[in-house]
């Protein structure tokens, strides 16, 4: 299990349970702090979610077990007491990769799984699809009771759809209308994305938990600065949640390895904490230079159908381009080194993520390419989603063009008359 899902809800107030089948998976997230309790029986799980719930405490535990299992159990106490003991839910499961150890099938053990994936894959295939078919089967109860369901994006819909499952929606093609649960991309984060807003990451060179102390509170002087412009509400509303993060991040002891931070931030944000760590590393405030880097996960970054561009619906979604465009553009534009590679998170084939690595040693040439590349990694993919007709986008792309007259980016041209999508669509 990752252990930054079970960070988060605590963050934000929620109780949040995480199953997970490898029992030393989970005690090792616990014994890193990632997980507040462990609970090992279905009973014991209930009983804390219900008192948790009574206290209105926030708190993750983790479960060792099947999450079908918890699904299921959770349609019975709904059944059975009417208590709707969940109101989000999501899947994480590796399922770009079910039948080589993403997916442990509910009718077997963690290590009988790990034996017959090997030594029987097509049974371990069967089961691993009649799996699917009662995980979703659970979920569509406990969604049509009023819980909110989307997909994390790592293929649980796609192979829910393959094994059978209860998944489609009646009449259903297109990737967007294709599936009843939205992606989180299309539900959630698309929007953010076409903000601009996304993972963005840095690493201190130094190794000293002190200097990531120094640039968390940079960082937060940054977007308080930032509050304080004339931005949009909404994308207030996104520095906001993201001060409350970085606020919240040292206290709930997120490093694992190196002292590294992840802050969503959009072009303008990226560009100025950038250039503060710069000065930072110029003045001796912080003892080492600073990485920059961000997720794949990001606005520009990734080109995938099923999730980073899940929501882009002018047909684009399944073209490779954005990510291609990003590597070049950033290392013309100064990058320390990128990368481009296949595969990550949805499965070979399905998914090109581009990436980068810019070193800030606190010089001027470091500060000019920090201004350069970072306006270019996030531009690039917000204007991919102008294109495709994202409000976010538009408005995030006459904003950067304002505040840089050396940008320029085409803006579409809308439909006026529906009709003609209707058409389009009908013969599809």
């Amino acid at each position: 299990m990752s252990g930054a899902q079970a960070k988060a809800a605590v963050i934000c107030g929620c109780v949040g349970v995480f199953a997970e089948v490898s029992g030393d998976a989970l005690w090792k997230r616990h014994a890193q702090g990632w997980l507040v309790e462990v609970a090992s029986d279905l009973d014991a799980l209930i009983s804390r979610i219900r008192k948790f719930r009574r206290e209105r405490k926030a708190v993750s535990i983790g479960y060792v077990g099947n999450v079908v299992d918890v699904w299921e159990r959770l349609v019975l106490e709904y059944e059975t007491s009417g208590d709707l003991l969940v109101e989000l839910g999501s899947d994480q499961t590796s399922c770009h990769n079910p039948f080589l150890g993403g997916y442990c099938p509910v009718q077997l053990t963690y290590d009988e799984s790990r034996s017959m994936m090997h030594d029987d894959p097509e049974k371990f295939k069967d089961l691993v699809q009649q799996s699917l078919r009662q995980q979703v089967a659970a979920i569509n109860k406990l969604a049509a009771a009023g819980m909110h369901f989307w997909d994390y994006g790592n293929a649980f819909l796609l192979e829910a759809s393959r094994a059978g499952a209860d998944i489609l929606k009646e009449g259903g093609s297109s990737t967007r209308s294709r599936f009843r649960y939205p992606s989180y991309v299309e539900d959630i984060m698309g929007d953010i994305f076409s903000l601009g807003f996304g993972p963005f990451r840095w690493v201190c060179a130094s190794a000293d938990p002190a200097d990531l102390d120094v640039t968390d509170a940079i960082a937060t002087s940054v977007l308080e600065e930032l509050l304080n412009t004339d931005v949009a509400d909404v994308v207030k509303e996104q520095y906001t949640d993201n001060m409350r993060w970085i606020k919240e991040a040292g206290r709930h002891q997120m490093v694992v390895g190196s002292q590294a931070r992840i802050l969503y931030s959009d072009q303008k944000g990226r560009i100025a904490i950038a250039l503060a760590f710069n000065t930072a590393v110029a003045n001796g405030k912080l003892k080492g230079p600073v990485v920059l880097s961000r997720d794949h996960h990001d606005v520009s970054g990734t080109d995938s159908p099923f999730r980073e561009t899940a929501n882009v619906y002018d047909g684009s979604a399944l073209c490779a381009d954005m990510a291609v465009q990003n590597v070049i553009g950033d290392s013309f534009r100064g990058a320390t080194w990128v990368a481009l590679h296949n595969g990550g998170g949805v499965g070979w084939g399905e998914v090109t993520n581009g990436g980068f690595g810019l070193l800030l040693d606190g010089s001027e040439d470091a500060a000019k390419r920090a201004r350069t590349m970072l306006a270019w990694d996030v531009s690039n993919g917000v204007a991919r989603r102008a294109w495709s007709g994202n409000n976010n986008a538009e408005d995030s792309v006459r904003r950067a063009m304002a505040d840089d007259t050396a940008l320029h980016v085409t803006m579409p041209h809308h439909v006026t008359d529906k009709s003609v999508l209707e058409a389009a669509l009908s013969r599809r």
